[in-house]
């Protein structure tokens, strides 16, 4: 099921045309979402570090479907990492967005130490992930990301304020999870539409969800301590 399939559109051969198709998909979305969140005006850094996390998130999937799948034969595995990098990028911003909205609950003291670890952990990723070249890293890096550090402070703002955002942002990482799932097992339906076209169009699903949770976020309640 990982056999390369590829079409030729005017002399110009295009490898994995459907897995190319979902990543772009995903990037569409996401550009819009960017666009959408930064023409609603909101001004807190929850907002500004969504708006990241859609955006370069856009630009992370517009690389990989056109790099690393459809025109890769055209360069050397080395331009993989550009979409490695600006992914990892994005689940940062998006764990940094998570982090700010713990601010409706948490001591502000907290949130900036959360913040920290948040930035040490992105590092030693990145670190890893230019040293070995090894797609793992960042796997890894968005497993932890989305499914402990969004997925356990977006638990806990639920349990303590039940925040209809919150309700969206964890349906959004449970399709997060689901394309990971599709991932990792490389489950198939079909030649073409293989394990990395699901996990794209679930990936979508989940940024939409993620939109819908950040643009119903509501940060007026923030605690100042």
């Amino acid at each position: 099921m990982d056999e390369i399939n590829s079409i030729v559109l005017g002399g110009i051969r295009i490898d994995e045309p459907i897995v190319t198709i979902t990543d772009l998909l995903v990037s569409v979305l996401c550009f819009i979402y960017a666009y959408k969140i930064h023409k609603s005006g909101k001004k807190e850094k929850t907002f500004l570090y969504f708006k990241i996390y859609f955006f370069v998130m856009g630009i992370a999937t517009m690389l990989g479907g056109l790099i690393g799948h459809a025109f890769l034969y055209a360069f050397n595995f080395y331009w993989k990492l550009p979409g490695w990098i600006t992914s990892m990028i994005s689940i940062m911003f998006v764990e940094r967005a998570a982090i700010e909205h713990t601010r409706i609950w948490l001591k502000d003291s907290l949130v900036k130490i959360f913040g920290i670890i948040n930035i040490i952990e992105f590092l030693t990723f990145l670190t890893l992930t230019v040293v070995t070249l090894n797609f793992f890293y960042v796997e890894f890096h968005s497993g932890y990301g989305l499914m402990f550090v969004v997925l356990s402070l977006e638990g806990f703002l639920f349990l303590k304020t039940k925040n209809i955002a919150t309700k969206y942002l964890l349906t959004g990482v449970a399709f997060a999870a689901l394309a990971a799932i599709f991932f990792m097992n490389k489950i198939s339906p079909h030649q073409w539409f293989n394990y990395l076209s699901v996990s794209h169009v679930l990936m979508a699903v989940a940024a939409t969800f993620f939109y819908q949770g950040a643009k119903r976020i509501d940060m007026s309640s923030a605690k100042i301590s």
